[in-house]
């Protein structure tokens, strides 16, 4: 393999912070090099020296052999290098074909040929997207596959994807990786960011891992697992990172469902939680999953069925509903549906009991609602610059536990989490599953939703499995695996639901 880039003894500072100390990474020609870390381990810092958006403070960036000072974006795609950030840079008014070349187009355009070389590059990453269409009006997926094709017309040799596959679907991720494969076989060095260890194990190369702004160590994928790569991430291995369970007490039943249905999506479906109990909802994307807490929380109607809390029959007209009934809902989307992004802190977490924070007449206490979300703050070890700080400028994690603030401030009975580790580096996920566990040993009853199926199994008292709109079976513990929850998840009828126990046949 060609060496196309390489970083040396980079260093950034901001003020006195120090960003990066002494990093060296390269890339090679053909080959997908990971780059993982925790949060604020500075793997954008060192990305944003590579793409040109920030000079390093010292050290040398070298390409195609060559020492180069990048001054801005520009320089860097010039030189064959582009960044795809978590964040699309699409303009959403304009075509898909417009968007391909923007800040190419000449004076005068030729618009079929312009729809006609679009076309091509779209042909060639596999999708039949229409170029004339406007970008806006495209799923997210395919809105990542336009900022591809971007990068392509420009005869790119490097190509960063930070959290590609954070957003998408298991499919949509899947026809991603197939891209950058096809990528790699024509020559193109991918430098790949992500949370998601199995498909960075799945698909890498080479993985260099960073921490607090230094160099821990580049390992070649094939030499490592992934309890040494979390290793090297935090300093302690997978089953450490989840909290110990069986000392708990399990309670009565607090939330019941009983043959819900909602279209095709979901279809009879029938589950409890107990007090102190955490029960995982898994099976594949697409499985109904989400749909029947949405059908909990009152955020979707129910065409049949019936949900009882603490024994008595209950009808939600909405989520408001729910909210006084003592349900809380962590979404999986929490940027739209889980937070308001732009209010602060403490705005958001005590929107779901507000009458704690004001007065006979509704006005707020501002003394109260402070102290009140300090604590908050304190027992979640939230990490930000005061509760008036908006929760934009926090990170993933730390916007999660903002959401988990709200709920553990509303004080109900029954917590619902939808994926709510999805973009979350490797430390703060451990510190999301104390909190789940904290919630537990509280007395509420605990429902978690989630693709990663070592968290259900790291999580969970027990796991129910669901396939098209189905719950196909429950998993106990003594019989936690990939394939046990894949036969069920993948069956396409079933009878009847099945237990598989440690005694199962």
């Amino acid at each position: 393999m060609t060496e196309l880039a390489r970083l040396s003894a980079i260093t950034k500072s901001f003020g006195g912070i120090h960003a990066l100390r002494g990093v060296d990474f390269d890339v090679r020609s053909g080959e997908v090099h990971s780059l993982l870390g925790e949060n604020g381990a500075g793997k954008s810092t060192l990305m944003r020296v590579l793409g040109g958006e920030l000079t390093p403070t010292g050290g040398t960036v070298q390409v195609g052999g060559e020492t180069v000072t990048m001054r801005d974006p520009r320089e860097a795609r010039a030189r064959g290098i582009a960044v795809i950030h978590q964040e699309l840079a699409l303009a959403p008014d304009l075509t898909v074909a417009e968007n391909i070349f923007l800040g190419e187009l000449p004076g005068v355009i030729s618009w079929g040929a312009l729809k006609r070389r679009a076309k091509a590059l779209l042909d060639r990453l596999g999708f039949a997207i229409d170029p004339g269409r406007t970008v806006g009006s495209l799923a997210v997926a395919h809105q990542q596959v336009v900022e591809i094709a971007k990068a392509l017309a420009r005869e790119v040799r490097i190509i960063v994807f930070d959290e590609p596959t954070a957003v998408l679907s298991a499919q949509d991720a899947e026809r991603l990786h197939r891209i950058i494969q096809g990528l790699k076989r024509n020559g193109v060095g991918i430098v790949y960011i992500s949370h998601r260890l199995d498909e960075v194990m799945r698909i890498s190369d080479r993985m260099t891992v960073m921490k607090d702004g230094q160099l821990v160590g580049t390992v070649e994928a094939s030499s490592i697992t992934v309890d040494e790569l979390i290793r090297m991430m935090v300093g302690r291995p997978l089953a450490a990172m989840f909290p110990e369970k069986g000392r708990r007490a399990i309670g009565e039943t607090v939330l019941e469902a009983k043959a819900l249905r909602r279209g095709a999506k979901v279809r009879g479906v029938s589950f409890s939680v107990r007090a102190g109990e955490v029960v995982g909802l898994g099976g594949l994307v697409g499985a109904g999953r989400t749909e029947v807490a949405r059908l909990v929380f009152g955020a979707d109607p129910l065409e049949s069925g019936e949900i009882h809390l603490r024994g008595g029959k209950v009808d939600f007209a909405s989520p408001r509903d729910a909210v006084l009934a003592g349900i809380g809902l962590v979404p999986e989307d929490r940027k739209h549906e889980g937070v308001v992004l732009d209010n602060a802190i403490r705005i958001n977490a005590t929107m779901a009991r507000m009458n704690s924070v004001t007065g006979p007449l509704g006005i707020l206490r501002r003394g109260l609602e402070k102290t009140i979300v300090e604590d908050l703050g304190q027992a979640l070890r939230l990490k930000s610059a005061g509760v008036d700080a908006p929760v934009s400028s926090l990170s993933g994690g730390n916007q999660q536990k903002v959401v988990l603030a709200k709920w553990f401030h509303a004080e109900g009975d029954v917590i619902i989490l939808d994926e709510p580790t999805r973009g979350v580096d490797v430390g703060a996920k451990t510190e999301i599953y104390a909190l789940v566990h904290k919630l537990a040993e509280a007395g509420k009853a605990v429902l978690v939703i989630s693709s990663e199926h070592q968290e259900l199994f790291g999580l969970c008292d027990r796991v129910l499995v669901m396939s098209e709109g189905e719950i196909r079976g429950e998993l106990l513990p003594e019989r936690y695996s990939e394939e046990n929850l894949l036969s069920l998840a993948m069956v396409r009828s079933m009878a009847a639901p099945q237990t598989i126990e440690e005694d199962a046949a």
